[in-house]
């Protein structure tokens, strides 16, 4: 059984930065895909980014170019650094690895983007 950690979630400003993270434990993280969501209340959790086990990427059009996802496999560990951040970005962040067709899921940690 594997137990995803997220921090680093936090409070700022727009265009200010912030860089989350999620650590696993139980088990290694590889080499399973992992990704971040978002939901941001009143709405559906929504696809923020991905990463496979070779580092191949995928990103949601509204956070393309701003926010880079990253995997450190020795470090059992994934990060999303997040830059230019916008008021529209304030949610839950959640971390999920896949295992075939399970997800396992973290608990979250909230982004606030004040104007």
């Amino acid at each position: 059984q594997i137990q995803l950690i997220e921090s680093g979630g936090g409070l700022v400003q727009a265009g200010d930065s912030l860089r989350l993270t999620c650590a696993a434990s139980g088990r290694a993280m590889s080499p399973y895909p992992v990704g971040w969501f978002r939901q941001a209340p009143g709405k559906e959790r929504e696809f923020v980014a991905r990463v496979v086990w070779s580092g191949e990427t995928t990103y949601a059009d509204v956070v393309k170019d701003r926010f880079t996802i990253f995997r450190d496999n020795a470090k059992n560990t994934v990060y999303l650094q997040m830059n230019s951040l916008k008021p529209e970005d304030t949610a839950v962040y959640y971390c999920s690895l896949e295992q075939d067709t399970y997800f396992y899921w973290g608990q979250g940690t909230q982004v606030t983007v004040s104007s």
